[in-house]
């Protein structure tokens, strides 16, 4: 096991950039996969679970060559993969099983999808149910529909289907299933998803018609191969912007980042908060991207419900960690979806902030968070997970004392250089003194 020795840090005066939007990195090399031609992909995030999806498309017979860790040459086979002849390990990456699994939905042959011990306790059913209706078998080995999963694809019906939920990676599964069949498929969320999927398919000349909260595919579409530019990842920039929003006489600026419209709730939150942010939107074409400038203030507590939660789900573990250091009480609502994440993300954060000092109240989605209270140093769990591990690092710069996280190997799952840019903001100028610290493996 792993662990990190995190100390209180100074003010942030920096510009970074970050890695590879996580993504879109996963849906560019299925769409790559499945497209005309070869496709070009640079900004890539070489990251464990966007290199399973890498593997996984290796397995079905996808060429895909990679020149430097964050360039990728992806020969597309035009929809026609071919048998693997063992299982395909996901990793720890929903999203590879997930959109993997709309694809092979269509494909005539069977495939089985295994995954690590955290993957294996997350729920199927959620894509299960609306590819069995369109006519393929999908059997969950583990309980509570859980992984490893079995797919024996074939020849696809167009469903519209009506999610319970709003999930991309559903919407994502049904939509590349939908490429496949012979009509028009739809699927119509409670809530907007993130939409990268429907950008990557027009992208890729396969557009969907988008009408409120409906997006449909035309069938028998082959994705045109098109280079692509992944641009770097907001949930990973989250975690220095609240680490710049709660100091007061910080300056963060960060480019060359995804400023998609349904993934800058964070930004939202953070300014209702009292953060001066600014963002400039610099490429429009694909997915948009740009700068983001911010400067720290005294935070105030907010509630973070409704509509908002599916654009901020990823970053809900740093904004309660932004709660904790703000004045008044933060609520989180209507966030259930957090407890069948890589960890049940309530209960951690809970833990987590509690053994810092924090009262926090947890219900059944959502967290009751009283900030204002300094933090203390603490031992702390990462759960297994790579942003509550990223999360309670930032939360230790602000601790008073020393602030150690067990468990923190996950992190390399979606941004394995967080460790050294950390080091790299956070060290005191007066002594050159890191605030992280790799302690020896036990």
């Amino acid at each position: 096991m792993e662990s990190w020795k995190i100390q209180r840090g100074p003010v942030i005066r920096a510009e970074i950039t970050v890695p590879g939007d996580k993504s879109i990195s996963h849906r560019a090399v299925l769409l790559a996969a499945i497209s005309n031609g070869t496709c070009l992909l640079t900004g890539f995030l070489p990251s464990e679970d966007c290199l399973a999806t890498v593997g996984a498309m290796r397995a079905l017979g996808v060429e895909i060559e990679q020149p430097e860790p964050t360039t990728l040459i992806v020969h597309g086979r035009a929809g026609q993969l071919t048998a693997p002849e063992a299982d395909i390990d996901c990793g720890n990456s929903g999203t590879t099983m997930r959109l993997l699994s709309g694809i092979l939905a269509a494909q005539p042959f069977r495939a089985r999808l295994t995954g690590d011990p955290s993957l294996s306790k997350r729920p199927m059913q959620r894509v299960m149910t609306p590819l069995s209706q369109m006519g393929a078998r999908l059997t969950a080995e583990g309980p509570k529909n859980a992984p490893p999963l079995v797919i024996e694809g074939g020849k696809l019906t167009p469903i519209a289907y009506e999610s319970p939920v709003a999930s991309a990676q559903v919407k994502s599964a049904v939509l590349l299933a939908g490429l496949f069949t012979h009509g028009r498929t739809s699927v119509t969320e409670p809530e907007q998803s993130r939409n990268h999927t429907e950008r990557m398919l027009e992208w890729f000349l396969a557009a969907p018609h988008v009408d409120g909260l409906t997006v449909t595919v035309a069938g028998e579409m082959t994705p045109e191969s098109r280079d692509f530019h992944i641009p770097g990842d907001l949930s990973s920039a989250a975690f220095w912007l609240v680490a710049a929003a709660a100091q007061t006489g910080s300056h963060l600026l960060v480019t060359d980042v995804g400023l998609n419209e349904t993934r800058t709730g964070v930004l939202a939150v953070l300014v209702r908060m009292g953060a001066h942010v600014r963002e400039i939107i610099e490429v429009e074409e694909g997915e948009p991207s740009g700068s983001i400038e911010i400067q720290g203030a005294p935070l105030r507590g907010t509630v973070i419900r409704g509509k908002e939660i599916p654009n901020v789900i990823d970053e809900l573990p740093i904004l309660a960690v932004a709660g904790a250091l703000a004045h008044g009480t933060t609520v989180i609502a209507d966030a259930a979806e957090l407890r069948v994440k890589e960890t049940d993300r309530l209960a951690a954060i809970a833990v987590n902030l509690r053994a810092m000092g924090i009262t926090v109240n947890e219900t059944h989605d959502g967290l009751e968070i009283f900030g204002g209270t300094p933090l203390k140093g603490a031992r702390l769990s990462s759960f297994g997970d790579h942003r509550i591990a990223m999360a309670f690092a930032i939360a230790g710069l602000f601790a008073e004392g020393e602030t150690v996280i067990d468990g923190v190997e996950c992190v390399a799952t979606s941004y394995p250089g967080f460790h050294d840019t950390l080091r790299r903001l956070a060290t005191h100028p007066d002594r050159q003194t890191p605030v992280i610290t790799a302690l020896p493996k036990e």
